[in-house]
């Protein structure tokens, strides 16, 4: 699985190489708490995700017990040690892209809370 990074909010562009043959998974809008501020985040959860300008249905994620490994200076988690957090949000997931160069557009909304990513991915053949 290949991971593509959300953002804190507001509107990015993004270039990366992805290997061939890797499944990709991004968020389109997260959030990280306890249950009850998951069920308010994802009352208004929405979002869109375009590959090679063709929608893609995001999944939906209410709220999972995750164990997050929290590190010194990491702004998602706030903390330091291993704790127990509940995951909630859209993502989505995609096969394995044909080698060559795809764009992707993931616009995300909670509340007053919005991101957009513009993704050019270019999948690399594989070195095998």
């Amino acid at each position: 699985m290949w991971f593509l990074a959300g953002t804190f909010g507001g509107q990015v562009k993004r270039a990366c190489e992805v290997p061939s043959g890797r499944p990709i998974a991004a968020p389109v809008v997260n959030h990280l708490g306890d249950p009850q501020n998951c069920a308010a985040f994802m009352s208004g959860a929405q979002g869109t995700v375009l590959l090679d300008g063709k929608a893609v249905e995001p999944e939906t994620y209410k709220g999972d017990s995750i164990m997050v490994q929290g590190a010194q200076g990491n702004p998602v988690t706030g903390e330091e040690g291993r704790f127990t957090a509940t995951g909630c949000g859209l993502w989505v997931q995609l096969p394995p892209l044909a080698s060559g160069t795809h764009s992707l557009k993931i616009r995300g909304r909670s509340g007053d809370f919005s991101i957009g990513v513009d993704y050019v991915l270019t999948v690399t053949a594989s070195s095998v």
